[in-house]
């Protein structure tokens, strides 16, 4: 145990390197949820994908699990160029020693600042920045995380509502048109999401759902 507390007191220029990549990498597996979710295209996903199986009336099919799985792979193939940029920009020259963590931290917010204001509204970012009364600004790099994060949070609740909404539009109508066919042979104690139910998953399954609704995902982010 003295050992390992003299390694890190220890003023060695090699010593130092490792601490702060330690330091760094504890700080980013601790933020990790916190970026994953409202700094990534997670959240519109994990949304429309809830949508999808909430207005198959399915209950738990498919498993929260097999959601928050696709969602996680689907977020990586659509973040992998921000990802890679950060990689470029900011890890690996803080790894090589040729920039320190401050500059490290700008060069890393930036890929994520373009991802965020490409798919910000205009009208969230302005209110958060009314909020907090902070100047008007001039560049993508200027507008600060704090302002920014839940402005893009924000938009991409009410997008991915969006195209819940969309979602859910075919299967009320196989709903309504099954509750009236119920009700005019006077089967009213009958449920309609029991009759409706098989007509539901047979038209997801003819029209190929899952792949349609993957595929808006994907190409709303374009």
């Amino acid at each position: 145990m003295n050992e390992f507390m003299e390694f890190f007191n220890s003023s060695s220029p090699e010593n130092v390197s490792i601490a702060v990549k330690l330091f760094l990498l504890l700080t980013v597996l601790s933020l990790a949820p916190s970026i994953l979710v409202l700094m990534t295209s997670f959240t519109r996903i994990i949304i429309v994908l809830s949508f999808a199986r909430t207005s198959l009336a399915t209950q738990q099919m498919p498993p929260n699990q097999v959601l928050i799985g696709l969602s996680l792979f689907l977020t990586f193939f659509i973040m992998a160029p921000t990802f890679s940029q950060v990689n470029e920009q900011a890890l690996s020259p803080l790894f090589n020693e040729e920039i320190n963590l401050e500059e490290a931290y700008v060069r890393a917010s930036g890929p994520f600042k373009e991802f965020m204001s490409n798919h910000t509204r205009q009208k969230d970012l302005e209110l958060f920045l009314e909020y907090s009364k902070a100047p008007k600004p001039t560049s993508i790099q200027d507008i600060p995380l704090t302002t920014l994060v839940p402005a893009f949070a924000l938009s991409e609740i009410k997008t991915a509502f969006q195209i819940g909404f969309m979602i859910f539009i075919p299967f009320l109508v196989i709903d309504m048109i099954v509750a009236s066919v119920l009700m005019s042979m006077g089967m009213m104690m009958l449920p309609p999401v029991m009759i409706s139910l098989p007509f539901k998953i047979l038209l997801f399954v003819l029209v190929d759902g899952w792949y349609l609704v993957v595929k808006s995902l994907l190409q709303s982010f374009g």
